[in-house]
């Protein structure tokens, strides 16, 4: 990646994966490892899960069981964002999912100018469904993390744990609709240009 900047262009990386697999802690230390190198700084992650609907809209569509499924997500919206990222070179709002209210809050964040190494990462960057199958596209290198379904069933139990569930509605949470979309990653995303296993 960095032998392809030419410190004009955006460049962009997918790191895709089920949820649990690591996809945010890989995309942050490739940010700063990319930050640490290059004296002006262009890194920066764009996560997709600012897309996630208003819980007030997931109720009105009886979604909100489902929260975390592509389905729950602006698809269009986030295309259209990739899209600007890739093709305009001035600063870019994004949205950013707050954990501890549970909602997206808009325009959180701003990709600057001078940032032209995005590291985007979400569960479904790879997803070959209408509107996320147009996502590939746009990036030049793709990274899917696949981590054992065991790994990610317990990486997400604890996920739970430290949000403050107890261990029965922790493991009720990873295993109902957590692990029923990293199935839906694992089975339905397409091949990326590495996979990393484990």
């Amino acid at each position: 990646m960095i032998e392809r900047d030419d410190g004009q262009t955006r460049l962009m990386v997918a790191i895709a994966g089920p949820p649990g697999a690591g996809k945010s802690t890989v995309a942050d230390a490739l940010a700063i490892a990319l930050n640490n190198r290059l004296a002006d700084h262009p890194a920066e992650v764009v996560p997709m899960d600012g897309f996630h609907y208003d819980n007030a809209i997931l109720d009105a569509r009886g979604l909100i069981d489902r929260k975390g499924a592509p389905e729950t997500f602006d698809a269009d919206g986030f295309l259209a964002l990739v899209r600007r990222l890739r093709t305009e070179k001035g600063d870019i709002a994004t949205p950013v999912f707050d954990r501890s209210i549970d909602l997206a809050r808009g325009s959180a964040r701003i990709v600057r100018h001078q940032q032209r190494l995005l590291i985007v990462e979400g569960n479904y960057l790879l997803l070959r469904r209408p509107v996320w199958q147009e996502l590939p596209a746009f990036f030049d290198l793709t990274v899917f993390l696949k981590p054992s379904i065991e790994t990610i069933e317990a990486r997400l139990i604890q996920r739970w744990l430290d949000h403050g569930l107890d261990a029965d509605a922790a493991a009720r949470r990873a295993r109902g609709n957590d692990l029923a979309n990293a199935q839906t990653v694992l089975t339905e995303s397409g091949s990326a240009h590495i996979t990393l296993q484990g």
